[in-house]
């Protein structure tokens, strides 16, 4: 279907097959969501009298769970072996900035599988995880069938994320900044609109079957009067401080634990949650039984503050010790948590403020969000989205900017994904001209008129070829590659004929890897074949890459 239009996926620019491209990774991608939200929901359903409240099981269960499913990840890891991968986002983001985005297909089923699993036993992890790294595979496949161009795939790979998001929590312009702030960490129009396609949906597909329902629609938050807005800015400064410990904290774990067999630390991550959900069963599951308390009328100071550090250390156990999921939502529940402490420890000075604690739990989220993901405008539109309520855009930036700015300049607070990246020795930088190169694929400027000759001809029999072919290049088939004939630069000399190697590659690679091969071989050249080596369809040399190059000024 798309393969023929390889020469216009290959150029970086907005294209109607780049688009279509975006709504069926879309749509797939939220088929693939909703299946697992369907086995989410029936998983949790045969245990939970409500999705995510581990507080109705008995003692007993609690403590059986989260071992249980820990030892049922572990069984799942050994037997699939080098397809388990436990860095969720990270992960994906790594694959992205350096594979553009492929993905194994094996991987993303113990993703799958293990993600029930470790939602279904009250570990603290957030749905988001998997989606993205499902979303992402669901572009690998499509790439994969019709044999795109990688730096299409790079862009495919990004719809699928924004699309699993959007799947998942029904917020499909938060969906497209996360990816744009987290993932790309640029903006290019002809990348946008695919994205944007694809994430809207995404959350079409959720909403045919559940319904245009929003995760947080049901707050009743009150506008919050200008006098309180320095209270909102002592927020912030608290909140910027838990969270920049919290990232610390998650950190320390993972690089400590980074060598321990993987069997003994989802087992420690299993006894460690059962041990919490025995003394405080709110803490267990993602997000939602931290926020009930939080919004709960007067949960009391004590009780909120062993929540938090419950919910925190759920977390770092969790995450830290390698059970597959997201952050996200665990985020949101600390969050939620801290606010609705701030607010009702502030109760005895200022009491005007008991009516406004649901707006704090939301100002809590948005700012745990941003500060650890390093990225505030997406967690502000994701709760704008989430709660249907604009009113808390103007309160949010006042929390999310100083809580923010503190976690940067005064503890080096960075974006929690890229230190787990730096944490598990996993490379994601990318020099400006190789990341401008990686967006271009080979066959945007290999030319490709030439002509193909044999070794068994003579030069006299090439110039021949080349003469009546009125071509300036020949490619020779060898046995092992093919070698670059062109005219020599004298005419007249004995041999008129220069030969210079050249390496293979195939249609679907970009620039980057022509630079990569020619910039330590400036004098060879590259050929690039359509399936097989042994069929050339084009030809660049240094010259034509170098031109590209200053004509985009990368």
């Amino acid at each position: 279907m798309f393969r023929n239009s390889n020469l216009t996926l290959s150029q970086a620019k907005l294209s109607i097959h780049l688009c279509l491209l975006g709504l069926l990774v879309g749509l797939a991608a939220g088929v693939l969501l909703l299946l697992f939200r369907v086995v989410i929901d029936l998983g949790q359903g045969l245990i939970l009298d409500s999705p995510d409240d581990f507080s109705g099981l008995p003692p007993q269960w609690r403590a059986l769970l989260p071992i249980a499913g820990a030892a049922g990840i572990a069984i799942i890891a050994a037997v699939t072996a080098s397809k388990y991968r436990r860095l969720g986002i990270a992960y994906v983001i790594h694959r992205i900035k350096l594979h553009y985005g492929r993905l194994p297909l094996g991987s993303a089923m113990n993703q799958f599988f293990s993600a029930v699993i470790a939602l279904a036993s009250g570990f603290s992890v957030g749905r988001e995880g998997p989606a993205v790294h499902l979303g992402a595979t669901v572009a690998t496949g499509f790439a994969r069938r019709w044999k795109l161009p990688d730096n299409a795939l790079s862009i495919l790979a990004s719809c699928g994320i924004a699309a699993g998001i959007s799947a998942t929590f029904n917020s499909p312009l938060a969906a497209v900044l996360f990816v744009l702030e987290v993932v790309l960490r640029e903006y290019r129009i002809h990348s946008f609109l695919p994205i944007l396609i694809a994430s809207v949906t995404g959350s079409v597909v959720t909403q045919s079957v559940f319904g245009n329902t929003h995760l947080y629609g049901h707050f009743a938050m009150d506008v919050i009067p200008l006098a309180q807005y320095p209270l909102l800015l002592g927020t912030g400064l608290i909140i910027g401080c838990v969270a920049a410990g919290f990232s610390h904290g998650l950190l320390t774990i993972t690089e400590t634990t980074r060598r321990w067999p993987l069997t003994l630390k989802l087992l420690l991550a299993g006894a460690c949650t059962a041990a919490i959900g025995l003394q405080l069963p709110q803490a267990l599951g993602t997000e939602h039984a931290a926020v009930s308390i939080a919004l709960s009328d007067n949960p009391g100071l004590w009780l909120l503050l062993a929540l938090l550090g419950a919910k925190i250390l759920a977390t770092w156990v969790a995450i830290g010790l390698g059970i597959p999921g997201g952050i996200i939502g665990p985020l949101y529940g600390i969050g939620a948590v801290l606010g609705s402490l701030i607010a009702w420890g502030m109760t005895p000075l200022f009491p005007q403020m008991q009516a406004y604690i649901p707006l704090y739990a939301v100002l809590g989220m948005t700012a745990m969000m941003g500060v650890c993901l390093h990225a505030p405008m997406a967690a502000l539109l994701a709760l704008l989205e989430l709660t249907q309520d604009a009113s808390i855009i103007l309160p949010s930036l006042l929390v999310t900017l100083p809580a923010y700015l503190l976690a940067y300049s005064v503890f080096g607070s960075r974006s929690i994904f890229l230190r787990q990246l730096d944490a598990m020795g996993l490379e994601y930088r990318v020099s400006p001209t190789e990341l401008g190169l990686q967006k271009t694929g080979v066959m945007a400027i290999a030319d490709r008129q030439f002509v193909i000759g044999t070794p068994r001809q003579t030069d006299e029999q090439l110039l021949q070829l080349m003469n009546d072919a009125h071509q300036q290049r020949l490619l020779l088939r060898l046995p092992q590659g093919c070698e670059l004939v062109t005219l020599h630069a004298n005419y007249d000399d004995d041999t008129p004929l220069t030969r210079t190697e050249a390496f293979g590659l195939p249609m679907t690679a970009t620039l980057a890897e022509v630079h990569k091969l020619l910039n330590r071989n400036r004098q060879k050249a590259v050929y690039i074949f359509d399936e097989r080596p042994e069929h050339p369809v084009g030809i660049i040399t240094w010259s034509m890459l170098r031109q590209e190059i200053r004509a985009r000024r990368f």
